[in-house]
C-alpha cells in the first residue's frame, strides 16, 4: 500500500483485491459439462410430462449443478401418434458433448451414433457420480430412450415410448444400457440407446428390467 494513502481506505482496497481475485476462479467442471445421465427420475416412471417435461427435467438438473447457463434438452423420441414422430438425434444439438469430467463422449450427431465413448466410466450423472450397471446393487442401467440404434423413432403400431412419456401405466419404452452390458455379447445387449423394451412404464415396472426412470441429456448450444 502507498504510505500516504490514508488508512479509512486500507479496507476497501482489501476488499477489491479480493474480488478481483475470486473473479479469476477458473470456471466448474459442471460448466462445462454438456452431457450426463439424470441422477433421479423425475418421480412418475416413464410419464415424464412429454418431451416438454422431459427437458425441463433435464434444465432442472443442470442448473443445480450449475450447469442451467445452457439449454438441455432429453435424448427421447416419439411416436407418430397422430402426430409427428420426433427423433431424439434431431433435438440434441450438434456436438460435441461432454461429461463432467471432461471426458467428450461424442463429437458429432453423426459419431454418436457409430462410434461414442458413452461406458459406464463415462456415462455419469450431473453430480459426476457413476450410475449403477449390471453386476451392482440395484442395476440402473436402463436409459428411457424410445429409440432405434441410430437415434431416430420406432415406427409400428407398438407402443416404445409410453404413449409419447406421458403414461406410468400401460404401454412399453425402448431403453439403452449405460454400461453398455447386457445378458450376453449381441449388438443390443451392449447398446446404449437401443437394447429391449422395459416391462411396462410404471416405476416398479422399470426397475424389474434394470432400471430407474434415467435420461440422457444433451446440450444443445
Amino acid at each position: 500500500m502507498n504510505p500516504k494513502t490514508p488508512l479509512r481506505y486500507a479496507g476497501t482496497i482489501a476488499v477489491l483485491a479480493l474480488g478481483a481475485c475470486a473473479s479469476m476462479t477458473p470456471s466448474s467442471p459442471q460448466s462445462k459439462m454438456t452431457f450426463f445421465v439424470t441422477s433421479a427420475n423425475p418421480g412418475k416412471g416413464a410419464d415424464l410430462g412429454g418431451l416438454a417435461g422431459a427437458d425441463a427435467h433435464c434444465q432442472a438438473l443442470a442448473t443445480a449443478a450449475g450447469a442451467g447457463k445452457r439449454t438441455w434438452h432429453a435424448y427421447l423420441a416419439t411416436t407418430s401418434n397422430g402426430q409427428p414422430q420426433v427423433n431424439a438425434r434431431d433435438r440434441i444439438g450438434s456436438g460435441p458433448w461432454q461429461n463432467v469430467k471432461g471426458d467428450v463422449i461424442a463429437t458429432s450427431v453423426d459419431n454418436l451414433h457409430t462410434d461414442n465413448k458413452i461406458t459406464k466410466l463415462t456415462a455419469l450423472t450431473e453430480k459426476g457420480e457413476t450410475v449403477n450397471g449390471r453386476g451392482d446393487t440395484p442395476n440402473m442401467h436402463d436409459i428411457l430412450t424410445g429409440t432405434q440404434p441410430d437415434g431416430r423413432g420406432i415406427a409400428g403400431n407398438v407402443d416404445s415410448t409410453c404413449s409419447n412419456w406421458s403414461s406410468s401405466t400401460t404401454g412399453a419404452a425402448m431403453l439403452g444400457h449405460s454400461d453398455r452390458t447386457g445378458l450376453d455379447d449381441s449388438v443390443p445387449a451392449k447398446s446404449w440407446n437401443s437394447s429391449h423394451q422395459s416391462r411396462g412404464c410404471s416405476m416398479d415396472a422399470l426397475k424389474s428390467t434394470g432400471g430407474a426412470g434415467l435420461m440422457y441429456c444433451f446440450a444443445v448450444n
